[in-house]
């Protein structure tokens, strides 16, 4: 990985939390648990992560350990942004929440959406060499931050040796294959990582 960027780990909750970083351009892949803001809060302050340099976020996907903090963050600041792909599973994660859960809902109408194919021009904009490439197979709306340098931020997608033969388990292998070809070498996953991108 070049030297300017930087992968810190504000995670809680067996759930990762991945601060990708050029200079003071921040990004945030997957964005915390419902309920629960004032922990990754702490999180990033402990990790000497400055909340107000966090300029946008991405969730890899629309589930609560994943998202469940996204309108918390915005609400302080950060811009969503979010692939056509992801945009009927926002309203539709409401359906897995409790009021216990203390989720604040996400507005609609003032995220960035940025296609796959157009997200190198968006991501070079913040410092960063790569692109947001779809990777289906732990769900339809699934996404990755591939970076030129060799990582890949894939959220939930099932680790390889894992992968069931079904049709969610041949969707996954597409995916970590499109993952491979495009050089793909260090994952950071959503509840493990780094570890080597080898497939058999």
């Amino acid at each position: 990985m070049p030297a300017s960027v930087s992968v810190v780990n504000v995670g809680y909750r067996s759930t990762n939390f991945w601060v990708v970083s050029a200079g003071r351009s921040r990004l945030l892949i997957d964005l915390g648990w419902p309920g629960m803001f004032g922990a990754l809060e702490s999180n990033l302050r402990r990790m000497d992560v400055p909340l107000a340099e966090i300029s946008h976020g991405l969730a890899t996907h629309y589930h609560i350990d994943h998202a469940g903090a996204a309108q918390d963050l915005k609400n302080r600041g950060m811009r969503l942004v979010v692939t056509p792909e992801q945009l009927a599973a926002i309203p539709a994660m409401k359906a897995h929440l409790k009021p216990a859960d203390r989720y604040t809902d996400i507005r609609l109408d003032d995220n960035l959406v940025v296609p796959c194919h157009e997200s190198r021009a968006f991501l070079a904009r913040l410092g960063f060499a790569g692109e947001i490439v779809p990777t289906p197979g732990h769900s339809d709306d699934s996404v990755s931050v591939v970076l030129d340098s060799g990582e890949a931020f894939t959220g939930d997608l099932t680790v390889p040796a894992m992968i069931a033969d079904d049709a969610g388990g041949t969707l996954a292998r597409d995916s970590w294959r499109r993952l491979a070809a495009m050089g793909v070498r260090t994952i950071y996953g959503g509840h493990a990582g780094p570890w080597p991108l080898v497939l058999s």
